[in-house]
């Protein structure tokens, strides 16, 4: 469901230009922005930069003055950026978070799982409240694969997968919420995993360049493509709620008070039906964020 912008070699300023209709980013060479602004970040796939143009705009709209960070990348490169206020907030998923906390944290219900991300948070950082909108991390392959080895779950999975090739970001190779934890929770050991940008991942497995693929569960072309999405009987990917994740000094009232009525509003078909929006119809992302806080009344 992710499509990146890769436009390498150039500017950063032309990079956060190109990612639709928001401000770019400015350093004053502390934290922040130069004006002072409330910085909002996404990492480099759809789904985020839609949740970044939901949440920015319904700050901007109670007169919170916003500026934007877009397509920067994966956590592993975002986080420290929020730990250090050059992003003040980012739409974050809240077992995600904690996977990249606590390697050994339990795969837990949303209520547990916050709990656990609010006592692992360095000083300085919060999550608001979540959404009931969740995006998780999945196993998927084609209809054709799934008939041909009986496949249902990732328990299915491990008979087989020595026989088949995974395809995922880099980063799904070293997570626990990802091979490590494939292995360790399932015992599923691939013949290969092959590092796809995720805008790749869906034509790979339909040309068999690979046979599984690591897809989000709001991806739209699940179900476009009739894909198969394993089952996760011992919840390894846990819950991923929609959770903004705040760097607490630059976020008044106002702003959090915007971030916590999108989060309640959104519902995970709702996503994936704005997912489908972007990704399939290629609509632009602000436009329609623009389009659902005002159906919402948000904006």
């Amino acid at each position: 469901m992710h499509k990146k912008l890769a436009l390498i070699g150039l500017p950063l300023v032309l990079l956060l230009s190109a990612c639709g209709g928001s401000d770019p980013y400015e350093e004053d060479g502390g934290g922040g922005a130069a004006s002072g602004a409330v910085v909002i970040g996404s990492a480099d796939f759809p789904e985020s930069t839609l949740l970044a143009e939901l949440y920015g705009r319904a700050m901007a709209a109670e007169g919170v003055e916003v500026d934007y960070q877009l397509n920067i990348g994966s956590r592993e490169v975002y986080y420290s950026q929020i730990e250090s206020g050059n992003l003040s907030v980012f739409p974050e998923y809240n077992g995600a978070t904690l996977a990249y906390l606590d390697d050994e944290a339990p795969s837990a219900d949303a209520e547990e799982t916050n709990a656990l991300v609010e006592e692992a948070l360095p000083e300085g950082l919060e999550i608001l409240d979540s959404s009931s909108a969740e995006n998780k991390d999945s196993v998927t392959v084609t209809r054709e694969v799934a008939e041909e080895h009986d496949l249902a779950s990732l328990t299915d999975l491990a008979e087989v997968a020595d026989q088949l090739v995974l395809g995922g970001p880099p980063e799904f190779e070293t997570r626990h919420q990802g091979v490590v934890g494939l292995e360790s929770v399932y015992g599923i050991e691939f013949s290969e995993f092959r590092s796809l940008e995720v805008a790749l991942l869906t034509k790979a497995l339909e040309d068999g360049d690979i046979q599984a693929a690591n897809l989000f569960t709001t991806d739209p072309q699940i179900a476009v493509e009739d894909l198969v999405v394993l089952e996760d009987p011992e919840n390894l990917f846990g819950s991923q709620n929609i959770t903004p994740l705040v760097n607490g000094e630059q976020v008044d009232d106002t702003a959090r008070d915007a971030l916590n009525a999108v989060s309640a509003a959104l519902t995970t078909e709702e996503l994936t039906q704005l997912n489908e929006r972007v990704v399939i119809d290629n609509e632009n992302a602000a436009d329609v964020a623009q389009e659902w806080l005002e159906e919402q009344g948000l904006v």
